[in-house]
């Protein structure tokens, strides 16, 4: 099995016979010795089609739902079949058999069939993340860190960078989130590792990630608090306040401001 694909999730303890599907990064398929990359698929449509029905793999995807997901504002009925004869070929060459693996088309619907242990990497993401939380809860930091690290690498990469349409932006969204999610478990783990530096660069990271998100700063502030930086603090308050202001027109909210007088006041 090649290893490159891999990297980043090796704790989810998949075996090598495992079907490994990447929606995010490069669009792959990992089967066995088999490796489809990104170019091997039907071009920029044909990988929004395998995205779009592996995203939906547990359901019934309408024609016309398929067809406004590649052509948003101008369908083409007519160029839908050829694209998925050639997502057949595609999963023909991964090495899957039709009985256990296809694309099942007829009455105006279509599914995505894998088989049951099909390992795909924003279900992947999702399953950690939500893993990673209850490890929390039970104060076992050590599953908590490997969990949110396997989430945070996965929702890092982008989806479907060069296409373009509204599902694409909504996924973005909810691979965001998750990432904000992951990335707050890192903080948590690392305060109560008494790591505050690290935790500095994950709450930095959230603030990159949504620079409108008051909540991320307030978890900096106070990260660089517990640091003993109250000077950059202080700083991290002054960039929210005036990137609120230029760009929102309103000032920090009344959680913030509180954390920002609570270390103010701090002696």
């Amino acid at each position: 099995m090649r290893r490159g694909l891999g990297r980043g999730c090796p704790s989810l303890g998949k075996t090598l016979a495992t079907p490994r599907i990447y929606l995010t990064g490069s669009v792959a398929i990992e089967h066995g010795e088999r490796l489809v990359r990104e170019r091997d698929f039907p071009g920029r449509l044909g990988r929004v089609a395998f995205v779009y029905l592996a995203l939906h793999r547990h359901r019934t995807v309408h024609r016309d739902e398929m067809l406004t997901a590649l052509w948003p504002e101008d369908q083409d009925d007519g160029g839908l079949d050829p694209i998925l004869s050639k997502l057949r070929g595609v999963l023909k060459t991964a090495g899957f058999t039709p009985g256990d693996t296809g694309i099942d088309a007829g009455g105006g619907t279509m599914t995505l069939r894998l088989p049951s242990d099909a390992w795909v990497d924003t279900e992947a993401a999702a399953n950690a993340l939500d893993e990673a939380e209850g490890a929390l809860r039970r104060n076992d930091t050590a599953a908590a860190w490997g969990l949110a690290n396997i989430a945070v690498v996965i929702t890092r990469r982008p989806l479907l960078p060069t296409a373009e349409a509204p599902w694409i932006e909504s996924q973005r969204t909810v691979l965001r989130a998750m990432q904000l999610r992951g990335l707050q478990c890192l903080v948590t783990v690392r305060t109560n590792n008494g790591e505050p530096l690290l935790a500095i660069q994950h709450a930095a990271e959230m603030v990159e990630l949504e620079p409108f998100r008051e909540t991320a700063y307030q978890l900096l502030m106070r990260m660089h608090a517990a640091a003993g930086d109250r000077a950059e603090a202080l700083r991290v308050y002054a960039r929210c306040r005036e990137l609120l202001r230029e760009e929102l027109g309103v000032s920090p909210s009344p959680q913030t401001e509180a954390v920002y007088l609570e270390i103010l006041r701090a002696e």
